[in-house]
């Protein structure tokens, strides 16, 4: 069984599984299906807000699909998400991705 069929069945067990959906994500981001990895953090986020990892990761896959202004939302949310959970590195990952995006 491939890594998508794998995760896609933990989250037909576990829908709301956090870790599960942000390896889908990564893993079609990985392929090179952006729209699908997209999606797939869009699911993350909505339900898992305060999963720092995936802001940054969606936001890198955005920029890959030449949406930054797209990407710099991300970025904003992350941080303050970042802020308020206490997730001091990924905040400075974040801040520092979306200085280079804002100096573009």
């Amino acid at each position: 069984m491939d890594r998508i069929a794998a995760l896609n069945e933990i989250l037909t067990q576990n829908p709301n599984d956090a870790f599960a959906r942000y390896g889908l994500a990564m893993e079609y981001s990985s392929q090179g299906d952006l729209d699908r990895a997209l999606a797939e953090f869009a699911i993350l986020l909505e339900r898992n807000p305060d999963y720092t990892a995936g802001y940054f990761m969606a936001a890198q896959t955005l920029v890959r699909a030449e949406r930054s202004e797209d990407a710099k939302k991300f970025l904003q949310n992350g941080i303050a998400t970042a802020r308020r959970t206490g997730n001091l590195h990924a905040q400075s990952e974040m801040e520092a991705m979306l200085a280079d995006l804002v100096a573009q």
